[in-house]
């Protein structure tokens, strides 16, 4: 089963696709960690990626077509697609690459946050220095104030991308860059929406349901 997680940052698109790596076998392909593994392996599309960005250039569509289809070889139990495609012509891109395999995209989750409930959601985390037990402050404080649950340290931090402007900047470019692809796909009868501002376990077993239907 192949299906393309979409969401903004914070969304859980990571949470997600980890259960669904660990539950059902299946492998996340994330375009931005693919292109980072390919310049450090040195493969043949690894040394064109590497070419490209050391110019500073975006990284082709033809190029990230060829490094996904290096990757579908070893998600034989299904792939979860995270951050492509984002235009039109890479999903139809796609489509064909899927299709040389004789794969398919099965489904197209969405997952639906509020915009205020999510910079609150983001700007609250923290985390232990030591541990990295994550923290939120409202969500999930420390039972005793300054002191670790896990590993009773006292040394805190946050994401410097953590602020109320880059989640929504972080927004608008999820707009942007997602909406050519829903009709696409919506056409197809493939798009499911999930809210994603449930509980990590309702999201999951929304998820479930769409996959086992």
């Amino acid at each position: 089963m192949d299906i393309i997680l979409l969401g903004p940052p914070g969304a859980g698109k990571g949470t997600q696709a980890k259960r669904l790596e660990e539950r059902r076998g299946m492998v996340q392909l994330s375009t931005g960690d693919m292109l980072r593994s390919a310049r450090e392996a040195g493969t043949p599309v690894g040394l064109r990626v590497r070419a490209v960005m050391d110019r500073g250039e975006l990284v082709s569509d033809a190029i990230v077509s060829a490094l996904i289809g290096e990757h579908l070889e070893n998600s034989g139990t299904g792939a979860i697609f995270d951050g492509y495609p984002r235009t039109h012509p890479q999903a139809e891109a796609l489509e064909i690459l899927l299709e040389e395999r004789a794969r398919k995209i099965d489904h197209v989750i969405e997952l639906v946050v509020d915009e205020e409930a999510l910079v609150t959601r983001i700007t609250g985390r923290f985390t232990c220095s030591k541990c990295g037990a994550p923290y939120h402050d409202t969500l999930h404080l420390p039972k005793v104030a300054g002191v670790c649950d896990i590993c009773a340290g006292t040394d805190f931090k946050r994401r410097p991308d953590d602020n109320e402007q880059t989640v929504r900047t972080r927004m608008a470019e999820y707009r942007e860059k997602t909406a050519p692809i829903l009709p696409f796909y919506e056409a197809k009868g493939l798009v499911r929406r999930v809210d994603g501002m449930q509980s990590v376990e309702a999201v999951a077993a929304a998820i479930d349901a769409f996959l086992d239907s």
